[in-house]
C-alpha cells in the first residue's frame, strides 16, 4: 500500500528530515517530491517555507482468518458401575541403577538456526564451503561473517552475487514471519571496504556540485549503497540528496543547495 506525508521546513532538506523523523524511516525508504521550495522574502517579509510530500510504502495487513468452529462435546455416557478389582500382588522388583543425567549443550537460536542452515545448502550448491559466523546487531537485526576460500566467486562483480545471496537469506527467513528481521551478509569485510570508497566517492561527487553550482547523478546502485551515499552527505553543507528511477536502475542525486541569504540586522559594536 502506497502513502504519502507533507511536511513544511525551513528549507527543503529540514522538510525531508522531519518528515522523515515522524515516520521512523531511512531517507532511501521514501521518494521525495518538492511541492513548493523555500522562499526568503525580502528582510523577512513575504518568506515561506517549503513543502514536500513524501511517498513510502506500508504492508499489507494479513488476511484474519475466521476462528476454527468447535466441535460439539458428545453427551457424557451412562456411568457403568464399577467393579471391584481384586488387590495384586506385590513383587518386589530388581533394583535398577539410575543413569548419570547427561547435559545437553545450548541450543543455537531458531532462528540463527535457520540462518545458517539455508546458507549452508545456498553455498554447497554453489560449490562452496565456508565459515559461517551470526551475531547480533542494534534493531533486532542481524550479521553474518563468511569466510574461507573462494570467497570472490560469492562476493562477484561489484558486490552483486553478495548482495543476491543476502536477498535471498532475508527472503527466505522473513517470508511468513509476523516480524521483519533484516540480515545484513558480508564476507571477508568486503562491505568495510566498499563503504570506504562510496563515503569517497561521495565527498568527491559533493565538491563536483558545489564547484559546478549544478546536480549530479551517479551510476546505479542497489539500496543499500544509496543509503551510504545518502548517510555520508546528510550533513555536508552545500548539498542535498535524493534517489530517482526504478530498480535496478534507481540512482543518487545530489543537487546543489544554494545557501539562504542572511538576515540583514544591524550588528551592535562595542566601544571600547
Amino acid at each position: 500500500m502506497i502513502k504519502s506525508l507533507e511536511k513544511t521546513g525551513r528549507t527543503e532538506d529540514d522538510a525531508v528530515k522531519a518528515a522523515l523523523a515522524e515516520l521512523g524511516l531511512d531517507r532511501d525508504d521514501v521518494s521525495v517530491e518538492i511541492i513548493e521550495r523555500a522562499k526568503s522574502g525580502f528582510l523577512g517579509i513575504g518568506a515561506s517555507p517549503a513543502l514536500v510530500r513524501v511517498t513510502y510504502e506500508v504492508p499489507d495487513e494479513p488476511e484474519v482468518k475466521p476462528a476454527a468452529v468447535r466441535e460439539k462435546k458428545s453427551a457424557p455416557s451412562k456411568k457403568e458401575t464399577p467393579v471391584k478389582k481384586e488387590a495384586p500382588v506385590k513383587k518386589e522388583a530388581p533394583a535398577v541403577k539410575e543413569a548419570p543425567a547427561v547435559k545437553e549443550a545450548p541450543a543455537e537460536d531458531d532462528e540463527y538456526a535457520e540462518i545458517r542452515s539455508f546458507l549452508t545448502g545456498l553455498l554447497k550448491r554453489m560449490g562452496t564451503e565456508a565459515e559461517i559466523e551470526i551475531t547480533p546487531r542494534e534493531n533486532k537485526g542481524v550479521n553474518v561473517n563468511l569466510s574461507g576460500p573462494n570467497m570472490g566467486a560469492v562476493i562477484g562483480r561489484r558486490g552483486e552475487t553478495l548482495d543476491a545471496i543476502q536477498h535471498l537469506t532475508n527472503y527466505v527467513i522473513n517470508h511468513g514471519s509476523d516480524r521483519h528481521m533484516h540480515i545484513s551478509v558480508d564476507a571477508e569485510s568486503y562491505r568495510a571496504k566498499r563503504e570506504e570508497s562510496l563515503v569517497r566517492l561521495a565527498e568527491k561527487m559533493a565538491a563536483k556540485v558545489i564547484k559546478y553550482k549544478r546536480s549530479m547523478a551517479l551510476e546505479p546502485m542497489n539500496s543499500y549503497e544509496r543509503h551510504i551515499i545518502h548517510t555520508a552527505l546528510q550533513d555536508y553543507e552545500g548539498v542535498t540528496t535524493s534517489s530517482t528511477g526504478t530498480e535496478p536502475n534507481r540512482r543518487v542525486v545530489v543537487s546543489y543547495d544554494r545557501p539562504q541569504p542572511e538576515s540583514k540586522k544591524p550588528q551592535s559594536r562595542e566601544w571600547a
